[in-house]
């Protein structure tokens, strides 16, 4: 079984090494490892291939294009029978793996979810947590449509839920909600594991930060998503 990572880098030179090695570590050498740089200014695009060679594929956009289509072009490239998804920034536990490949084998899983430590750029446990830090509720297909409960970089799934969820909609609020939110529609199996499985690292400048938003804002997201369930075709 080939494993597949995707990440979404910008200007994540100065913590991406680190999350990669973390990665690479748990990963044979035929499985593969996407990532989409979306414009770097900081080098980051060239750290890779001086550090990482040919062990990793790195693509780089000709303009900026935002998180959520840098992370479609890297699932399209992916090969692998189980995809990740990674951010720059974070770092993997050892085990995470062994416990999210596990979930899948032994739950029958479509997609797997999983718990993460807070921390600070210097590893500090801010909380235990992310799910609780985040208010995350395990819940169904409306309140995640209200407030999206799943998080990407703690999100793994199997290739042949891909064709289910891309392209994207241009009017979804996030990748990892739409993502949740078709496996359900697909009546597919997740599987949440509450165990933490990586180090969510908060700095302020991550990729996928997490941001306040207007009230009118969060109204013109729901109404988005709601609009591209609404024109899924099951």
């Amino acid at each position: 079984m080939k494993l597949s990572v995707c990440m979404a880098t910008y200007n994540g030179a100065q913590l991406v090494a680190r999350q990669l090695d973390s990665v690479l570590k748990q990963l044979n050498e035929n499985d593969q490892v996407v990532i989409v740089d979306d414009g770097s200014k900081d080098g980051t695009p060239a750290l890779l291939k001086e550090r990482y060679g040919e062990r990793v594929e790195v693509y780089v956009n000709e303009q900026n294009i935002g998180v959520i289509q840098s992370f479609e072009k890297a699932i399209q490239l992916a090969e692998g029978d189980i995809i990740f998804l990674c951010d720059q920034d974070d770092i993997w536990e050892d085990n995470k793996v062994e416990k999210v490949l596990d979930a899948f084998k032994k739950q029958d899983a479509m997609l797997v979810a999983h718990d993460a430590y807070v921390v600070d750029k210097e590893e500090k446990i801010l909380h235990h947590s992310w799910n609780e830090y985040n208010h995350n509720k395990k819940q169904g297909f409306i309140g995640n449509i209200i407030a999206n409960s799943f998080t990407g970089c703690c999100m793994a799934f199997k290739r042949e839920l891909v064709s289910s969820f891309l392209p994207f909609p241009v009017t979804i609020e996030m990748h990892d909600q739409w993502i949740a939110l078709v496996c359900m529609m697909k009546k597919k199996k997740i599987v949440y594991i509450d165990e933490p499985l990586m180090k969510y690292v908060r700095h302020g400048n991550n990729v996928t930060a997490v941001k306040k938003r207007s009230l009118s804002e969060k109204l013109r997201g729901r109404i988005g998503t709601i609009t591209a369930v609404a024109r899924y075709k099951n």
